[in-house]
């Protein structure tokens, strides 16, 4: 029987499918890198998440291997090059939580223009601070959005209500404006927007796309919003822009680091620096943690495995 290993969170809907459609499954969610290693020789498939890297060491070992299946979006954690040359296919299930992290970028934004968190901190110590906590309506903004896939799609539709200019720009799409969206150069949202948020994989081109130069580039003063990979972002610039004001606030779901306990001096230091700014909001990675989109992604990835 076909064996497929599933290294990661998953709903109970993507081992069913697959069952019925005559595959093992292997369901472990907290196996170990090394567990995985010693076990991936005979599977066909292997499921991951954001836990564990699907490396060309693994893939030398994987030599049945025929496709690996990416819960989510990014695939930063794979060799997809090197799967590649193995005739692995490498699949992802972005439309399963497009929604969930669109739905989380809009609350980020609406949290710091209107100072939910701020104003709530100061309660909790007693200070009633309405008139200091006076917020700053999305109506009539210019919205900008550097990646137009899946999430950066919904994201603006989502903001279709609030009587905002959308300008989109994905360097690999073009002819999406329609309405209230318009197709924008990476200068005219430097240039125009009140609010940018980020919705690009992590590349060695998106590597540190908001940079220092990013940041000294803006007009607006806008909101900054990343809810992709934390590697997209300089944190050190980010502080830096925070600092001079380059920007309003900052909305992070995403780190540099995620893994806390492994964080050096200097990265201790960083955090701290962005925790201690009152208009900053950072989240673990959850946007599209939602109990909708782990069934969604789960359900899309076994009719993706089950196409093959």
């Amino acid at each position: 029987m076909k064996r497929i290993i599933i290294s990661g969170y998953a709903h109970s809907v993507l081992q069913e499918m697959l069952s019925n459609a005559g595959f093992e499954v292997i369901y472990n969610p907290t196996i170990s890198y090394q567990e995985l290693l010693n076990e991936i020789e005979p599977a066909v498939g292997l499921i991951t998440t954001t836990r564990i890297k699907a490396d060309e060491m693994l893939l030398r070992k994987a030599t049945n291997l025929k496709f690996i299946g990416r819960l989510g979006s990014g695939m930063d954690l794979i060799d997809v090059e090197f799967a590649k040359q193995k005739n692995i296919k490498c699949l992802n299930s972005p439309e399963g939580n497009r929604n969930a992290v669109a739905e989380h970028t809009l609350a980020l934004l609406l949290n710091l223009m209107n100072k939910i968190n701020i104003s709530y901190d100061a309660l909790k110590q007693n200070i009633w601070a309405r008139e200091e906590n006076r917020g700053d309506e999305l109506e009539g903004k210019i919205v900008g959005i550097i990646g137009f896939g899946n999430t950066g799609k919904r994201f603006a539709e989502l903001l279709q209500p609030f009587n905002v200019t959308v300008l989109a720009y994905d360097k690999y799409k073009f002819g999406f404006a329609s309405n209230y969206i318009k197709q924008a150069s990476f200068e005219q949202i430097c240039k125009q927007a009140n609010v940018i948020s980020f919705h690009v994989p992590l590349t060695a081109e998106t590597h540190y796309y908001a940079n220092d130069s990013f940041f000294n580039s803006l007009q607006q003063q806008p909101y900054f919003l990343n809810t992709c990979r934390g590697k997209v972002t300089n944190t050190k610039a980010l502080i830096n822009a925070l600092e001079n004001k380059k920007i309003k606030a900052a909305g992070l779901d995403v780190l540099e680091n995620e893994q806390l306990s492994t964080y050096t001096t200097d990265e201790k230091i960083m955090l701290q620096q962005l925790i201690r700014f009152n208009n900053v909001i950072i989240t673990p990675h959850t946007a599209g943690v939602t109990a909708q989109s782990l069934f969604k992604m789960s359900k899309i990835m076994a009719n993706k495995i089950l196409d093959l």
